[in-house]
């Protein structure tokens, strides 16, 4: 092999290490089996919610893993592997990948890497069941609004019951 090649593959294992430590979620999936417009859909989808998906040779992917420092990731570097980086929102990836591997069985979700952590294939399927980050927003805020919109109530409800009071 020729040493342009090695320094080559050098680059692209140093580039995917940076990618796995600052990912705030990294999900590995085997899509051998997609048609061109399933994954063409599936990468559409993906870089709508700011999410990369790379195919990238296990070899490299184990290389890289480990110069992270993430170990019980060899078992999961078997046959066709592409990896979803998404460096912001940590729900994303899961969400989308389970939700499209519903409709296209060859989509399979092997493990993956959440906040700088090994994550099992149940950890995944549990944040893809989580809404998204708007979603949650949403409900934290109705959380935060519910005590002062009772107070409202009660309010409302003594300053209507007391004309009634004065009328007596």
């Amino acid at each position: 092999m020729s040493e342009a090649v090695i320094a080559q593959k050098a680059q692209v294992v140093e580039t995917v290490t940076e990618k796995l430590q600052n990912a705030a979620s990294a999900i590995i999936v085997d899509s051998r089996g997609l048609t061109v417009a399933q994954d063409t859909e599936l990468r559409k989808e993906l870089r709508e919610a700011g999410v990369e998906l790379r195919v990238i040779k296990n070899t490299m992917l184990r290389r890289a893993a480990d110069k992270a420092g993430f170990e019980g990731l060899d078992s999961v570097f078997v046959g066709p592997t592409a990896v979803a980086f998404s460096n912001e929102d940590v729900v994303a990836p899961a969400r989308i990948l389970a939700k499209f591997a519903e409709t296209a069985d060859a989509l399979e979700i092997k493990g993956g890497l959440i906040e700088g952590k090994v994550a099992t294939l149940d950890q995944i399927n549990e944040l893809a069941k989580l809404p998204d980050r708007d979603g949650m927003l949403s409900m934290l805020l109705s959380v935060l609004q519910a005590p002062i919109r009772n107070v409202a109530y009660a309010v409302k409800a003594v300053a209507d019951a007391k004309p009634e009071a004065d009328a007596e």
